[in-house]
């Protein structure tokens, strides 16, 4: 069995985001990229399953599309413990582009699970995951909160309206995971990066492929007002900004 996980490039969640050329382009300069936190959790609930399988998974591959500057982020992958990367040297337009590149790129590559975060932290589309099992023509199932295997078959808990449900699924499919499916991600060890130095990172040209949405502009969230302090004696006041101005009463 081989798995593969879709790999998205974020930002820190902690970098003060900034726009250029009139508020029509994200200003990447000096920002931390880091793995989806999603996708982060699929990595490790991968290797958890290679490592308690007896060897009936053969590789953990991870991929992802975008230029150059992602490297960094596809050998972090490789340093927490997959076998070998893809990078799409392409930039990730949209959905269905980023969606359409992955599965150009390993149509042919026979993986049997396939797994994708529920969204990514930046854009947090919700789409690729089942975009990348139409282009291949296989299941999906999504909300995947706890993936295993028992005796060869692939059983997935899924979070529902009021509980949760247990399904199964034949091979291959793609799993659209949320929090749950790991406690933790992994943190790289010292033999880890060093490996990683050394497995393969393999580069593919993007696919002819059609963009079929642009960005016109980005907008940041108004600041927050000021805090208003009201002395614990006059409640009076209290009630009067809680009723006009907060108008929650």
């Amino acid at each position: 069995m081989k798995i593969l996980i879709c790999i998205s490039n974020v930002p820190d969640t902690t970098t003060k985001i900034r726009f250029t050329d009139g508020n029509t382009k994200f200003d990447s300069t000096g920002v931390q990229w880091i793995i989806n936190p999603w996708d982060e959790l699929a990595l490790t609930r991968a290797l958890e399953l290679k490592e308690g399988s007896g060897g009936a998974i053969e590789k953990v591959s991870v991929i992802t599309v975008g230029p150059q500057t992602s490297e960094p982020t596809l050998r972090k992958a490789l340093a927490i413990g997959a076998d070998d990367a893809i990078r799409v040297n392409a930039e990730a337009k949209d959905a269905y582009y980023v969606a359409f590149q992955i599965a150009e790129a390993v149509k042919n590559e026979g993986y049997d699970m396939i797994i994708s975060g529920i969204e990514s932290s930046d854009y947090n589309g919700s789409a690729v995951g089942g975009m990348v099992a139409e282009f291949l023509g296989i299941d999906s199932v999504s909300s995947v909160s706890r993936i295993d295997i028992d005796g060869g078959n692939v059983v997935l808990k899924r979070e529902i309206d009021g509980g949760s449900e247990v399904v199964g699924t034949p091979l291959p499919f793609v799993a659209i995971i949320q929090k749950g499916v790991a406690l933790e991600p992994r943190i790289p060890s010292m033999r880890g990066i060093m490996m990683a130095r050394t497995k393969p990172l393999k580069t593919l040209e993007p696919a002819e492929a059609e963009s079929l949405t642009g960005f016109v502009g980005y907008e940041l969230p108004p600041a927050k007002a000021a805090c208003k302090k009201v002395d614990p004696e006059n409640m009076k006041e209290l009630v009067n900004l809680l009723h006009t101005e907060a108008k929650v009463i």
